[in-house]
């Protein structure tokens, strides 16, 4: 784990930070299989703002709905797969969540 990542009992550690985490992850995990075009589908997701050059990663709205419309974007692409390497690259950040935060499409 990288020092910017969240860590379980910490009070700086809030739901936000934890769904912008997720989202990165997923991002930094397609993007290490597809490259650039990874990126390009996440900008498609209107509660998603990046700056990329940062990994930075905003989510507006909710976040759930967000996580899975940009799991869903990655899902059109690749099908199914996609949604198997997004779970992989979050399933050390999905403990931080409570269980009925976690998206729909990660459970």
């Amino acid at each position: 784990m990288s020092d910017k990542d969240p860590q379980p009992g910490n009070p700086g550690t809030n739901l936000a930070q934890v769904f912008d985490q997720i989202a990165e992850k997923i991002i930094e995990q397609q993007e290490a299989i597809i490259g650039p075009i990874a990126v390009e589908q996440a900008k498609k997701v209107p509660a998603i703002k990046l700056d990329w050059a940062q990994h930075g990663v905003d989510i507006n709205g909710d976040p759930q709905k967000a996580i899975d419309d940009l799991i869903q974007q990655f899902k059109e692409l690749f099908g199914q797969i996609a949604v198997e390497t997004c779970r992989e690259a979050v399933s050390k950040i999905l403990p931080l969540l409570p269980s009925d935060k976690v998206p729909a499409s990660l459970k």
